[in-house]
């Protein structure tokens, strides 16, 4: 079965303009995958320490419920959270914190319900794109 995965990316030292990506990842996936889905979606290097949180759905920077124990972002931890343990949240949300120092953080919606993988896709895939991907490091090299 299959998650239909909305991340947003809502913060971020060098945000600047929209970006949206619609993820298609198995219901079984770990959020090691997820965190790997979201970074070749948005481009970025796999060059930080990240995490994922919940939170009230008023804000990202509402009181936070980190899914791992302190140093979680510690890559063992995050290959036995399995995305299908985590949903239903209730009234907080999903959140994706990549890089400590630059904060970008997105925001993952699940869409309702499930669908049948497709033998012919492989997943994780981005289905939709809304904006560009946020720079990184802008300037960096130039």
């Amino acid at each position: 079965m299959i998650f239909t995965l909305t991340v947003k990316c809502v913060f971020g030292r060098y945000f600047e303009d929209e970006c949206i990506r619609v993820i298609e990842i198995k219901k079984d996936a770990s959020l090691y995958a997820l965190h790997a889905a979201i970074q070749d979606a948005v481009e970025f290097d796999r060059d930080h320490p990240f995490e994922f949180y919940t939170a009230n759905s008023a804000s990202p920077f509402a009181q936070k419920h980190w899914l791992t124990e302190q140093e979680g972002w510690q890559e063992d931890n995050w290959h036995t959270i399995k995305l299908k343990d985590i949903w239903p949240l209730g009234r907080k949300k999903l959140y994706y914190l990549f890089d400590f120092g630059d904060q970008w953080t997105f925001e993952i919606r699940k869409a309702r319900g499930e669908k049948d993988a497709s033998r012919y896709a492989s997943y994780p895939r981005v289905i939709q794109s809304i904006g560009s991907n946020p720079e990184q490091y802008p300037g960096f090299g130039e």
